[in-house]
């Protein structure tokens, strides 16, 4: 990989002024920067009752913002499949490292995109988004985007000398990747929401390609417990997964989130164990895949739900390099 200072420049994108959009004065402008929004796609893709509560505002003056934001960057209106087909071949994949599972997902993990990895302790979810964090810095002929990586860690499982070996493993020098895994440690459910805004913020700055979030629901079900908690607990978590998504789109990022398990059987998949956080989190992700032990070092990998792709599975190992076939 060739090091940073030895690439040409490239030309910094003219800055969007906010003012040029009607109903936008300089101190409406400065509330929004100071909020961390940079430009018009942030802004067409806010929800109104955030912007209003960011630039002290009405929802209904908030409302027209977007819509005029929108028709400068072209979004929400309609589109030709023909279009949208052309715009998926500008999607970037990452490699896991196991051909078997770059297949399972139509060529490797998807940008623009949430794909949960979920199943018990010990079944590869942390591994899988760590050798991603790696893979993600890898140049695209090897299955890479040449990106950094945002990890935000909910357990305390990111583990640097695992990444350094995986690293290594991948043929990159480990102290050059380690530097581009940008770590949080989040210690609740809020502080872990408000790490993704500083996510918006840091991708502005630095080429970031992926998203982990490792893992999305343990603080929620720690958090919110009893049926009294559950509707705020699920209003909470579907608003989360909806900013990741909107972080995939902006920046066109990949974007992993590792799930636990509960003891309840899952009906759907016809195992005694199912995924936490219920349909809020089975209809925003876009790709499930549930892992489960098989005989050592092996895992087995199965596509569950996909918008595009086949149910199926996927035998994988863990490995001191990382995760190969």
């Amino acid at each position: 990989m060739k090091e940073k200072s030895a690439k040409s420049p490239e030309p910094e994108e003219p800055e969007q002024n906010f003012e040029d959009i009607p109903g936008v004065g300089p101190s409406i402008a400065q509330k929004l920067r100071d909020a961390g929004i940079r430009d018009f796609m942030e802004l067409a893709v806010a929800s109104p009752d955030d912007l209003a509560t960011l630039a002290d505002i009405g929802t209904a003056a908030a409302q027209k913002i977007i819509n005029e934001a929108r028709k400068q960057v072209n979004v929400g209106g309609f589109e030709t499949g023909v279009e949208i087909l052309e715009r998926r071949k500008k999607l970037g994949r990452i490699t896991s490292m196991s051909k078997a599972i770059d297949e399972l997902l139509g060529g490797g993990i998807e940008t623009q995109a949430i794909t949960e990895f979920y199943g018990i302790f010990g079944s590869g979810k942390t591994q899988l988004a760590l050798q991603a964090a790696i893979s993600v810095q890898l140049p695209p002929e090897k299955g890479g985007l040449d990106g950094d990586c945002v990890y935000i860690d909910t357990e305390n499982t990111f583990r640097a000398e695992r990444a350094a070996e995986i690293a290594q493993g991948a043929g990159l020098d480990p102290a050059k990747a380690l530097a581009r895994i940008h770590v949080a440690r989040a210690f609740n459910s809020s502080h872990q929401e408000l790490l993704v805004p500083k996510a918006f913020e840091l991708a502005h700055d630095l080429p970031v390609r992926l998203l982990v979030v490792d893992s999305l629901t343990a603080h929620f079900r720690a958090e919110f417990i009893g049926r009294g908690a559950l509707a705020d607990r699920q209003q909470r978590l579907n608003r989360h997964m909806h900013e990741l998504l909107r972080f995939g789109d902006v920046f066109n990022a990949a974007v992993i989130c590792t799930n636990q398990v509960t003891a309840r059987p899952d009906v759907l998949f016809g195992d005694p164990t199912g995924p936490i956080g219920g349909n809020i989190v089975g209809h925003t992700a876009t790709f499930r895949v549930y892992l489960r032990k098989s005989k050592p070092p092996h895992r087995i990998a199965r596509l569950v739900d996909s918008p595009n792709l086949p149910e199926g599975e996927a035998v994988f190992s863990v490995t001191s390099e990382g995760i190969r076939d």
